[in-house]
């Protein structure tokens, strides 16, 4: 309980904790940032890291005079990061396939109706779920996966992977580059953080109603 309550914590705070994080660390604050990013992606049992707001606070950051983020090392690292947790996260499902369903400690993130799910997701839908996905909290982590699980071709899901981390990582950057620093945002950080969580939550929102009145009209 006090792990989520640190990491409650940390997710309200970032941008006081990122702060610091560069003050104590100087240049090893890249490797830190890398690595939130690549296990949030990356590892499907890490979905609750806080990926939008990590963005959106290291903009700003980078934004402020004589500090020691560079906007273009951000964007670079975040891209590769996010890149290469979602291709570790396909090579896991494509790997494991079906028998995640079979691991005690998988099963209790990945059942079998999410798994069939996906699959008919990802028929009807294609590429677009590996791009759309990418903006979703909790769905970013699970999508990959399951491409892999559903044996999608590689260079499919790559050019997807691509094009939703790019676009990922230069919006969630740039918003906060270009707005952190305003006065009313900087007094109500947290708030604009929770609204940022909310608003990447509202397509999960919406697709789980509408399957909701689907299966109430069956």
């Amino acid at each position: 309980m006090q792990a989520v309550t640190h990491l409650i914590d940390f997710i309200m705070h970032i941008d006081q904790h990122l702060a610091t994080m560069t003050s104590s660390y100087g240049g090893y604050i890249y490797l830190a940032l890398f690595l939130i990013i690549f296990i949030e992606t990356g590892v499907v049992v890490f979905p609750f890291l806080p990926g939008d707001s990590l963005l959106f606070a290291a903009g700003a950051l980078a934004a402020l005079p004589n500090n020691e983020l560079r906007l273009t090392f951000l964007f670079g690292i975040m891209v590769v990061a996010a890149v290469l947790g979602d291709s570790f996260n396909y090579y896991i499902g494509n790997k494991l396939g079906n028998n995640a369903l079979d691991n005690r400690f998988l099963s209790k993130v990945i059942n079998e109706e999410k798994m069939t799910k996906a699959e008919i997701f990802f028929t009807k839908h294609g590429g677009k779920t590996i791009f759309f996905g990418r903006f979703m909290p909790f769905i970013r982590t699970f999508v990959p996966f399951i491409a892999g699980a559903s044996k999608m071709h590689y260079n499919h899901f790559l050019l997807y992977n691509l094009l939703g981390a790019f676009s990922w990582v230069f919006i969630g950057l740039g918003a906060g580059y270009f707005f952190g620093n305003i006065p009313f945002v900087q007094e109500h950080f947290s708030m604009v953080v929770l609204a940022i969580v909310f608003i990447s939550l509202i397509p999960i929102l919406i697709t789980n109603i509408k399957q909701r009145r689907a299966e109430q009209a069956r």
